[in-house]
């Protein structure tokens, strides 16, 4: 994939972490997709949480065999950037579809993120919030 451009503002940096999580998890690049998660991130998803990077990189990839990838579709996430620009939450609606192109699953993912010392961002608490259920690891939303 080559050396990763420098996002131009700290939005654009958190909107092109959220667009990897996608790609690289419908392309299977399962240890690729790890890095876009803090080492003490909280990864919950279907009344699960996955304590580190490594426990949901194990539970993604178990989940995510070649015949169950499809496609996500990301919409404009919503972002609060903190005061200290090192920090931030951000609020995405997302559809799944499957290899045959049927919506398999929609939801909304709760975000929670900081800058690294390489001026990545990187998720600290990813929730996935399937359409009908509500939030249970994090604050409201923003906005």
């Amino acid at each position: 994939m080559g050396t990763p451009s420098t996002p131009s503002t700290p939005e654009d940096g958190i909107r092109r972490t959220i667009a990897l999580y996608a790609q690289m998890l419908d392309d299977g690049r399962f240890a690729e997709w790890a890095d876009l998660f803090t080492e003490d991130t909280r990864f919950l998803v279907a009344d699960q949480t996955h304590e580190g990077r490594q426990a949901a990189a194990a539970f993604i990839e178990a989940v995510q065999p070649p015949e169950a990838r499809g496609r996500h579709a990301c919409m404009p996430p919503v972002i609060d950037l903190a005061e200290d620009r090192r920090t931030a939450r951000a609020v995405t609606d997302y559809l799944f579809f499957r290899a045959d192109g049927a919506v398999s699953s929609m939801g909304r993912y709760h975000d929670e993120l900081a800058l690294g010392d390489d001026d990545r961002w990187r998720f600290t608490t990813r929730e996935i919030v399937f359409q009908g259920d509500q939030p249970v690891g994090r604050q409201p939303e923003p906005g």
